[in-house]
């Protein structure tokens, strides 16, 4: 059993993510990773970073982020009857 560990590329120490390789089955442990990594948000970040962003732009997708998180927590929020 092999283990690899993957450091958080933006210095997060406390994440870590820890994939377990069985009888050599790489394919299956690299989906597993791409995964894991999709669902932190870590490629998603390592693209939005790897180009210089204006401020403008910036200020507007953290605008359209937030009315996203906003309108996904209405959603799931139950409603109350008086």
């Amino acid at each position: 059993m092999t283990a690899l560990l993957i450091r958080d590329l933006f210095l997060r120490e406390k994440e870590n993510c820890l994939i377990k390789v069985y009888e050599n089955q790489i394919e299956k442990a690299l989906k597993a990773l791409k995964r894991q990594l999709a669902k932190e948000g870590l490629l998603k970040e390592l693209k939005r970073r790897s180009f210089y962003e204006k401020p403008s732009v910036k200020r507007k997708r953290k605008q359209k982020e937030a009315r996203k998180k906003r309108l996904k927590a209405q959603r799931f929020t139950p409603l109350t009857s008086p």
